[in-house]
């Protein structure tokens, strides 16, 4: 609370009186005095008001990310979100007052189980990589029901880093395989690392690189002939969402990532959402508790022999579910095919605007995203990928992904996803190329329109001082 004042003098700040009573805080941990800001209302109003104009997301333009897919976040689903017949209830309240929630949980498994084309789902998984370590401790539950230890993971060198981390977790020992010279899976290399010791193999189609890997019926019958499982990695589900899906693939796992696919908020740490799917020989491996239809009524089932146990506490972050759920309803299943068509569109649309001033390797046609090099500019004026994504910021364009994959040099990758009109991606195009012909001493003073330039990106990750307060503590 801040006293309004007609002097143009500054007034102190005016904390209200106590009104929750006597406590019980001991004397060593209470603060002897308060020192708040000798400013009025309107200064401090303004202050978090600039701070706030400081930062970048959705809601203020496109967010290229290669791989992290930024959609906008349709506010119909923070709203539904926030009704307080979902912030309200708590996870230890009985099935019987909790009906509506269960029934919704219950129908998102089965949407996501058609949209993937798998036959059944689990919500609990708090986020895509955590889904990935749920698929691999169920692929080691399926093989010792067969009566195997099986402790390999195969994964391409265009896989997702959390792919090999997932399966290393789970105990794995992973093979890297390297890319064909299209970028897409070196079948011969897959043939001769599958074997009897095989768990799985890892993979997204379309890869990285955008490009949807046209063996994948071959590849699958390989891994499948040693016995092993094929894992769908499903960040790039955006691709081929209502077109296609990994069981048609002839996938027997999948993760989702309802805060890429189905719009729910991404970034800032969380929360996400990674269920995973399965096929019908997975089904009994599931975490428990399934959500179970009897009677007409919604019901926890926890007596799951074979289940893996638990993964999450309670049920999963239910808040992003629902979120999924209500843009998973309001899309419908053709407006789910269509986001996926104009999400494809705008990545070679944007793609085609970039060929004069950047490489775009490994073939023409790309699905939801692509990678462009900036080899070029390096060898031609010593400008680096990371030099053009801090110049982007000077022309109010978030920076796409740099140097991921690392089988492209000087990667910059984009995913302008379905939300980027026309307008938005030829204002990026046209920044892109004009940085493409800034000479070296513009581009590496960059960025200048930014609160701070430059930074030790190496010492503040081994370094972090997160506040003011904080650094005067260390000093």
């Amino acid at each position: 609370m801040f006293k309004q004042s007609r002097s143009p003098v500054r007034v102190i700040t005016d904390a209200p009186e106590a009104d929750v009573g006597s406590t019980d805080v001991p004397d060593e941990l209470k603060r002897k005095s308060l020192s708040l800001p000798d400013i009025p209302e309107s200064e401090a109003v303004r202050h978090y008001t600039r701070l706030a104009s400081m930062n970048f997301g959705v809601d203020n333009g496109p967010y290229p990310l290669g791989s992290c897919t930024m959609k906008y976040n349709p506010k119909y689903a923070d709203r539904i979100a926030s009704l307080p017949s979902a912030t309200d209830i708590h996870p230890y309240q009985d099935d019987s007052t909790v009906q509506g929630t269960l029934e919704m949980m219950y129908d998102m498994e089965r949407k996501l189980a058609s949209i993937s084309g798998m036959d059944a789902v689990t919500l609990q998984p708090a986020a895509g990589a955590h889904g990935e370590f749920t698929a691999m401790l169920m692929v080691r539950a399926y093989h010792r029901s067969n009566g195997e230890e099986r402790d390999e993971v195969i994964v391409p060198d265009s896989a997702h880093g959390t792919n090999p981390a997932s399966a290393a977790m789970a105990g794995y020992k992973v093979i890297e395989i390297p890319s064909a010279s299209d970028g897409s899976v070196d079948t011969d290399a897959l043939k001769a690392a599958v074997s009897k010791r095989t768990a799985a193999f890892m993979l997204t189609n379309p890869n990285t690189l955008g490009i949807f890997d046209k063996n994948i019926k071959e590849i699958a019958k390989a891994v499948h002939n040693a016995g092993a499982l094929m894992y769908y990695d499903g960040a790039n589900l955006n691709a081929i969402m209502g077109i296609s899906s990994p069981g048609k693939m002839n996938f027997d796992i999948v993760h989702f990532n309802i805060h890429k696919t189905f719009a729910a908020p991404h970034g800032g740490g969380g929360p996400g959402s990674g269920p995973v799917g399965v096929k019908k020989k997975l089904i009994p491996f599931l975490p428990s508790p399934i959500i179970k239809k009897a009677d007409g009524k919604f019901v926890l089932e926890y007596d799951n022999k074979e289940s893996i146990g638990k993964v999450r506490a309670f049920h999963g972050n239910i808040n992003v579910v629902l979120r999924g759920y209500a843009y998973i309803l309001r899309m419908g299943s053709e407006g789910l095919k269509d986001a996926t068509v104009r999400a494809v569109l705008n990545s070679n649309y944007l793609k085609e605007l970039l060929k004069d001033g950047y490489d775009i390797p490994y073939g023409d046609l790309k699905k939801h995203e692509f990678v462009a090099s900036a080899s070029r500019l390096k060898k031609e004026k010593g400008i680096k990928a990371s030099d053009v994504a801090k110049r982007m910021i000077d022309f109010g364009i978030h920076p796409p992904t740099v140097y991921f994959p690392m089988l492209v040099d000087e990667a910059l990758m984009f995913e302008p996803t379905e939300d980027c009109s026309k307008d938005e991606l030829d204002r990026m195009a046209e920044a892109l190329n004009d940085i493409a012909k800034e000479d070296r001493e513009t581009v590496l003073r960059a960025p200048r329109n930014s609160s701070v330039s430059r930074v030790d990106e190496t010492k503040a990750a081994k370094d972090m001082i997160f506040s003011t307060r904080y650094l005067r503590r260390r000093q």
